[in-house]
């Protein structure tokens, strides 16, 4: 059973920055495509980045092109998504899945961003 942990999230000014990290267990990390999602009051789920087995492939939203980068450790089983520059837009329970099964997901963390 794929099972999933999130944490490194917090409260920060705009213009800060956060290091989220994810860890899997259960099934063949090193095999698939993980992504990170975020959820802001009121509003579906948006992707936020991801990331190919091997790691040598990224895809950003738009919103956030520039200023994340997300990053993962197969030896670990973990995926991490830093996170710079941050705007009060980014407001977002933030969860990590595999990118082809994102209804399996960890509670997530919360990231706030305000002054």
């Amino acid at each position: 059973e794929a099972q999933f942990v999130e944490s490194g999230g917090g409260m920060v000014q705009p213009g800060g920055s956060l290091n989220l990290t994810c860890a899997a267990s259960g099934f063949a990390f090193s095999s698939y495509d993980m992504i990170w999602l975020r959820q802001a009051p009121g509003s579906g789920p948006q992707s936020v980045s991801s990331i190919n087995p091997k790691g040598t492939l990224t895809r950003y939203a738009e919103a956030v092109k520039g200023r994340f980068t997300i990053s993962r450790d197969n030896a670990k089983n973990t995926v991490f998504l830093q996170m710079n520059n941050l705007k009060p837009e980014d407001t977002a329970l933030y969860y990590c899945a595999r990118t082809n099964y994102q209804d399996i997901h960890g509670p997530g963390t919360q990231v706030t961003v305000s002054s």
